[in-house]
C-alpha cells in the first residue's frame, strides 16, 4: 500500500526522469491519441484528471495534386512546386511538416524523400503533407486557418500541379511528456484532498504513473494531455 509520502516519492522520481519522446504529434478531433497510435494500438480511456492547455500549433492537412501525362515531368512540376511552398511559408508564418502521428518537418534538405501517392486517378500524383501555423498570442482558429488558406492560395501552381487542403484544421503538440510533472502534480493534488476525507489511517495506491502522456483533444484550440493512471483509496 502506498501513503501520500510514498506517493510523492515515487511521483517525484518519476517526473525527473528524462523522457523518450520528444516528438510533436498530431491531435485530431475524432479519437485520442498517444505514442502507442504510432504501433496502431488504441490509447487508454481518458481520465477525469487531464491538464488542459493551448495546442501548439494548428495543422491543416494538404496535397499538391499533379496530373501532367509523362510521369517523369508531372512528378518534377509536384517536387518543384512543393520546393516552392517550403520557400513561401516563412513570408505567411506557416511551417511544412509530414506525418499522420508523429510529425518531422518538411525541408529544402528532406522534401524530395516525400513519397509521392496515387492521386486517385490514372497518371495523376500526390505529395500529401501539413502545413501549420503557431498558436501564439492573438491567433484563435479562426486567424489561424485563414493564415493558412492565404498562403496555399498564394503558392504559384508550375504545370498542371496545384495545392489544396484535403480536410480540416486540427493541433499538434510538441513534446506531450514535458507536461508529466503537472499532470502528476494534479493527480497528487487530487488523491491527497480525496484521501483527507477519509482520515489519517488511510492512503491511496497508484498505477498508471509511468505510462507515457497521452493527449485528445479539448476545443478548437485546445487539448487534454494526461496519463492513465488511476488510484484507489485504502487502509494504511
Amino acid at each position: 500500500m502506498r501513503s501520500i509520502t510514498k506517493l510523492l516519492v515515487t511521483a517525484t522520481a518519476l517526473a525527473s526522469a528524462t523522457s523518450a519522446w520528444s516528438q510533436e504529434v498530431v491531435v485530431t478531433a475524432s479519437r485520442q491519441g498517444s505514442y502507442l497510435n504510432a504501433e496502431r494500438n488504441a490509447p487508454s480511456e481518458r481520465p477525469i484528471i487531464n491538464l488542459k492547455r493551448t495546442a501548439d500549433f494548428a495543422v491543416l492537412p494538404a496535397q499538391i495534386l499533379g496530373d501532367t501525362r509523362e510521369e517523369a515531368k508531372r512528378h518534377e512540376e509536384i517536387y518543384a512546386m512543393l520546393r516552392s511552398a517550403i520557400e513561401l511559408a516563412p513570408k505567411f508564418g506557416v511551417e511544412l511538416s509530414t506525418g499522420d502521428y508523429l510529425v518531422e518537418a518538411l525541408t529544402l534538405a528532406n522534401y524530395k524523400n516525400l513519397t509521392l501517392s496515387g492521386g486517385g486517378r490514372s497518371d495523376t500524383n500526390a505529395a500529401r503533407f501539413l502545413v501549420k501555423t503557431r498558436l501564439a498570442d492573438g491567433v484563435d482558429s479562426k486567424t489561424a486557418l485563414e493564415r493558412i488558406t492565404k498562403f496555399i492560395k498564394a503558392v504559384p501552381a508550375i504545370g498542371r500541379a496545384e495545392l489544396n487542403a484535403t480536410s480540416g484544421l486540427t493541433l499538434s503538440v510538441v513534446s506531450p511528456d514535458q507536461y508529466r510533472t503537472a499532470i502528476i502534480d494534479l493527480i497528487l493534488a487530487d488523491a491527497k484532498a480525496t484521501v483527507a476525507k477519509f482520515g489519517t489511517d488511510y492512503g491511496v495506491q497508484v498505477t498508471g504513473l509511468d505510462r507515457p502522456v497521452e493527449w485528445a483533444r479539448a476545443s478548437l484550440t485546445e487539448v487534454f494531455l494526461y496519463l492513465p493512471a488511476a488510484y484507489t483509496v485504502v487502509p494504511k
